[in-house]
């Protein structure tokens, strides 16, 4: 198929500007790297502050040990199973109490306790009531879950009134009022959700593996790194965290494109 010449110089445009927006990110990046290592030079003590090649250096000897990839694939198992079992439970419960005003009432001390409660209260009564491995899934649930069920349940109450009258004069029935009406409507309110898990859950899991301490985790070579003062390794393991949620999102974000 031959382009027009204004298709070709808009792709070209398109192109041009993404290309300027990655050199640009890399540009910050850079940026806050070179700051870091001045920070690491003038405080000229590895056991507070170590440098970006220091903690470099111990990511890629990190990187060769094989416990390594085994706590990373426990913990990104646990941080998956909690936000996905969080978001089925809060999209249930929200379009419940969406449609049903009793349900929402209902459900409203129970959202608003787990919210004000602090997450170390919530993570060490789960260590009461699981093992090491469910805690860490629990306490990604128990968080995340208002989060998804709150959208959910604004996204429902932002429909407008006037498209489920209508369906109501017209009798169409509650399985197309829900897939053609309401499920369109929160869909933008449910990524969003999503979005914010996908940070706050690896947050709240690698809190959780610290103190529930499973066996393969992050969070116990993070507490691990800390009990033997190996602060390069401390930075390490944290710049994988970081790095694992930014994947998360960008890989969420590039299924919606799809």
């Amino acid at each position: 198929m031959i382009q027009s010449p204004l298709e070709e110089q808009f792709q070209m445009k398109t192109s041009i500007t993404a290309e300027t927006k990655i050199i640009k990110k890399i540009g910050i990046l850079i940026f806050w790297i070179l700051i870091w290592h001045v920070c690491s030079v003038f405080i000229n003590e590895e056991l507070l502050l170590p440098s970006p090649f220091q903690v470099l250096k111990s990511l890629v000897l990190l990187m060769g040990k094989f416990y390594f990839w085994k706590s990373v694939l426990s913990s990104v198992i646990r941080v998956i199973i909690g936000i996905l079992l969080s978001v089925i439970i809060g999209i249930v419960f929200g379009l419940t109490a969406g449609l049903n005003k009793f349900v929402e009432e209902l459900l409203e001390p129970v959202v608003i306790t787990v919210k004000a409660t602090p997450v170390i209260s919530i993570i060490i009564i789960a260590l009461v009531w699981f093992n090491s491995s469910n805690v860490v899934i629990f306490t990604a649930i128990l968080i995340c879950f208002p989060i998804v069920y709150t959208n959910v349940l604004q996204g429902i109450k932002s429909i407008d009134k006037s498209l489920i009258q209508m369906a109501n004069v017209f009798k169409v029935k509650r399985k197309y009022v829900l897939k053609d009406i309401y499920l369109p409507s929160i869909k933008n309110y449910i990524v969003s959700g999503i979005l914010m898990c996908m940070g706050i859950g690896w947050k709240v899991s690698v809190a959780s593996e610290v103190l529930s301490i499973p066996r393969y985790s992050i969070g116990l070579n993070l507490l691990s790194a800390k009990t033997t003062l190996e602060t390069a390794e401390l930075f390490a393991w944290t710049i994988v965290v970081v790095i694992l949620s930014f994947m998360f999102e960008k890989v969420f974000k590039y299924y919606l494109q799809r």
